[in-house]
């Protein structure tokens, strides 16, 4: 099982390959798609969008797990996570894959056990259930990673990701 995590924005839309076989996830590929204020909102939009189709083509996930926009947040930037989460959502109908949304205290407390965990608690952890040699930055990646493995915990039912942890 192959997915990609998408932690969208208009500056950094967050991307994470994890694959999961034989019972060991890893990370197949990760980064981010990056743009800048001075282009036009519509620009931004098509840049991530492009990107994203890119890396859906060339690493062949079999879904994609999104994180849900958090409401605490200001309304300006609500709007401009929506506007990047419907390119992305829309990059998944286009290239065939289904896609599946997950709040961000769902991803933390199933990568980390606590719902409520920091944002390098859930780095921590991401960067040991992938072993990985160094954390990826920025926290858009390591999220995005998160929120793939996320999708993986619960739709193989894995009970408990510490037996991941060799």
């Amino acid at each position: 099982m192959r997915v990609i995590g998408i932690d969208p924005g208009t500056a950094r839309t967050g991307w994470g390959v994890v694959e999961f076989n034989h019972g060991t996830l890893k990370s197949v590929g990760f980064g981010y798609i990056k743009t800048t204020p001075r282009q036009p909102k519509e620009e931004r939009l098509k840049k991530i969008y492009e990107d994203l189709l890119a890396v859906i083509k060339n690493m062949s996930p079999g879904g994609m797990a999104i994180e849900k926009i958090f409401f605490n947040i200001n309304v300006k930037t609500a709007l401009n996570v929506g506007q990047a989460r419907g390119v992305c959502l829309l990059a998944a109908a286009i290239t065939g894959l289904p896609a599946y949304e997950y709040n961000t205290s769902e991803v933390k407390s199933i990568i980390t056990g606590y719902g409520r965990a920091t944002k390098s608690e859930v780095a921590s952890k991401v960067k040991e259930l992938l072993r990985l040699e160094e954390t990826p930055k920025p926290d858009d990646v390591t999220d995005a990673l998160a929120i793939a493995a996320t999708h993986i915990f619960q739709t193989q039912k894995i009970p408990n990701i510490e037996h991941q942890i060799t």
